[in-house]
């Protein structure tokens, strides 16, 4: 998992409340296989993004050239409700985006996005709606998120501060999900198995 320490990027404001996972990927292109070559990016907010034909919708802010590149989110509340779908931070992480910062989150896919290396930060809606209008104002402007100081910096230069778990700050920081956890402790776990096994050799 690639560590997450300070990312500078385009930014989008999502308005509306309660985006749901399924809204982030409908549950139909779940069953598709997602591989190093090709990922998941193609059905981000899919029905959000095209018509019945499959044409963009122009109106969607990720089909408009200033967000088309868009790093990080800038939502309202309760973002990533309903199910506890892991392939909506696939199809997010896929397409780039690194994190998202909300008043709120789904809890469970709170810790899908840490398990793959997104920060979900959360910040006050009122810092939230004045960092949307200011993405707005200026299409295509950049966000910056520190997370070992814990900082957001708007487009205006204005600092916030948001909080999160230690626990949490380092997995992200090192690039750990449960695999990488374990793994640090394989030295540990390899004197186990042959302290185990030397008692008990007939298990071998």
């Amino acid at each position: 998992m690639k560590p997450f320490t300070q990312l500078t990027t385009v930014a989008a404001p999502f308005d509306m409340a309660n985006i749901d996972t399924d809204k982030i990927i409908p549950a139909r292109f779940l069953r598709k296989l997602r591989t190093a070559e090709k990922g998941y990016d193609p059905w981000l907010f899919f029905d959000m993004r095209f018509d019945a034909d499959g044409k963009e919708k122009p109106d969607f802010i990720l089909n408009q050239a200033p967000w088309r590149n868009t790093g990080i989110i800038v939502a309202a509340e309760n973002f990533g409700c309903g199910s506890s779908r892991e392939g909506a931070v696939y199809a997010m992480v896929d397409w780039g985006i690194r994190a998202a910062i909300a008043p709120s989150f789904g809890d469970i896919h709170y810790a899908n996005e840490i398990q793959n290396g997104m920060l979900p930060a959360i910040l006050a809606e009122a810092h939230c709606a004045v960092l949307r209008a200011q993405l707005k104002a200026k299409p295509g402007s950049s966000i910056t998120i520190d997370l070992e100081t814990q900082t957001i910096t708007g487009p205006d230069g204005k600092t916030y501060r948001f909080d999160i778990e230690p626990v949490y700050k380092e997995r992200l920081l090192k690039g750990l999900d449960d695999v990488g956890l374990v793994l640090q402790e394989l030295p540990a776990i390899e004197a186990f198995e042959k302290r185990h096994f030397a008692k008990m050799p007939w298990l071998a």
